[in-house]
């Protein structure tokens, strides 16, 4: 969820646009989901709940274009699998 937008002045015509975003709502969604149990089918597991803007986020750090879903999926995949956003994480498996 974004909090706020706000514009700085940059060098000369430039500006830069800082954003502040609240991943609380997804936190709440992935402790209701455990909760509740609801991860899934042995076919079709519910893994993650990952803000868009975080995704972004993990994306520009690995030089990965919003464009490129493959590297992109690949940029998801390792980050879940790191153990770094296990809050983000409904299942606790491997995938």
């Amino acid at each position: 969820m974004k909090l706020a937008e706000q514009f700085i002045d940059g060098d000369g015509d430039k500006f830069h646009v800082k954003k502040t975003f609240d991943p609380t709502p997804s936190l709440e969604q992935v402790r209701v989901l455990k909760d509740a149990g609801a991860m899934g089918t042995s076919d079709n597991k519910l893994v993650a709940r990952v803000p868009c803007w975080m995704i972004n986020e993990w994306c520009k750090e690995a030089g990965v274009a919003w464009s490129d879903t493959d590297a992109r999926r690949e940029v998801v995949h390792r980050k879940l699998l790191s153990g770094d956003v296990a809050a983000f994480r409904v299942w606790e498996g491997t995938y």
